[in-house]
């Protein structure tokens, strides 16, 4: 099927583009009010997840909105350790739980490696319902979470602010921490590869708590993981490249070691300016961000100014993939998202000037 809009796989590959391509994460979400009837519909939010039309129509929405230029398929970064029979489940404000807790070298051991074909089939299910009804409209984006992040919601019950029992293993058991990493990254690279196989196009691998590391601790326990994904991915499918994005939550002081793992772009919170990341990294990999997603609460003129701003910090040339530094807030007025991208379209073309002169 002939891609009808391949602005994003290009600019991936560094390659020249007429603007500036962008995508949001979290762009399927509770701050659209269709999304919000379909999730009322199924129930809950996993059984959103498991249901293949409904995850289809989500994920389609924000298209139907906006003049974006990549999908994201509708899942979660919990599937794999739900697989592994640990029980996730979602209280209503208080984010991810699960009912089962890893916190032992026997909890570790007694983990099974799910096979993502089987056992994570409805995700699938949904990446080729998804590749079909787009129809080569616009680049499908698979992705999972990374190891270290998976790890810790499986060590913690949940989510965290001080991150005590998984680094508690990390420090104090760091054998069993690597044993149960090895395991989550055999099972992401699995799974990766069969959403590839199942129609996506690119894939992102979300790392939101490598953050909260040591730097010697991240490259120990985080990237070396996410290094040896990269290396276990199909990275060539149905005649096209399969560029893969790394994305660390508050990881721009390790931008040169993430650039040197094999992956294609790396994804940029806010608190890392363009213009030093491209500096440091720009001709190894493409760069994705960095708009802080607050701005999103701002004027349309604000919106517009800080999407300049950023463009001018990248400068001119490929190879910059315009998102949110994270996931957009479900407080967000959907038209101050028509504001961001229609600033993006009418002011990223200038950045690209060497398309029209050629």
């Amino acid at each position: 099927m002939e891609l009808k809009n391949d602005r994003f796989l290009r600019a991936l590959a560094r390659q020249p583009v007429d603007r500036t391509p962008v995508w949001m994460m979290r762009q399927a979400g509770r701050y659209l009010p269709e999304y919000r009837e379909v999730r009322g519909q199924a129930g809950d939010f996993m059984s959103l997840c498991r249901d293949t039309d409904r995850a289809c129509e989500v994920t389609l929405q924000p298209l139907e909105r906006y003049a974006l230029d990549a999908a994201i398929l509708f899942s979660d970064i919990l599937t794999i350790p739900d697989a592994m029979g640990l029980g996730l489940y979602f209280e209503t404000g208080e984010g991810p739980k699960f009912r089962k807790t890893v916190r032992t070298e026997a909890d570790v051991v007694a983990l099974k490696e799910p096979e993502a074909e089987r056992d994570l089939d409805y995700v699938m299910r949904a990446v080729s319902t998804i590749r079909r009804e787009l129809n080569g409209r616009v680049p499908l984006i698979g992705f999972s979470g990374s190891p270290w992040t998976l790890a810790t919601y499986m060590v913690e019950g949940g989510s965290s602010k001080d991150f005590r029992h998984v680094k508690s293993m990390l420090y104090g058991a760091p054998d069993t921490m690597h044993q149960l990493l090895d395991k989550l990254a055999h099972s992401v690279t699995d799974y990766l590869n069969a959403q590839i196989r199942a129609g996506a196009q690119a894939v992102q691998i979300f790392d939101t708590w490598g953050g909260t590391l040591s730097t010697p601790a991240y490259r120990e326990f985080s990237l070396s993981y996410m290094e040896q994904i990269v290396a276990g991915l199909i990275r060539e499918h149905d005649g096209r490249r399969v560029p893969v994005i790394l994305f660390t939550k508050n990881g721009g002081q390790w931008l040169e070691d993430i650039a040197e793992t094999g992956a294609d772009a790396v994804g940029l919170d806010w608190t890392t300016e363009m213009s030093n990341a491209r500096a440091r990294v720009g001709h190894k990999v493409a760069l994705q961000g960095n708009l802080d997603p607050n701005v999103l609460f701002a004027s349309p003129a604000a919106i517009r100014a800080e999407v300049g701003r950023i463009l001018d910090s990248y400068g001119e040339g490929p190879g910059h993939i315009f998102n949110l530094g994270h996931g957009i807030s479900q407080f967000t007025d959907p038209r101050s998202v028509d504001a961001f991208v229609d600033a993006l379209h009418e002011l990223s073309p200038a950045y690209h000037s060497q398309i029209a002169t050629a």
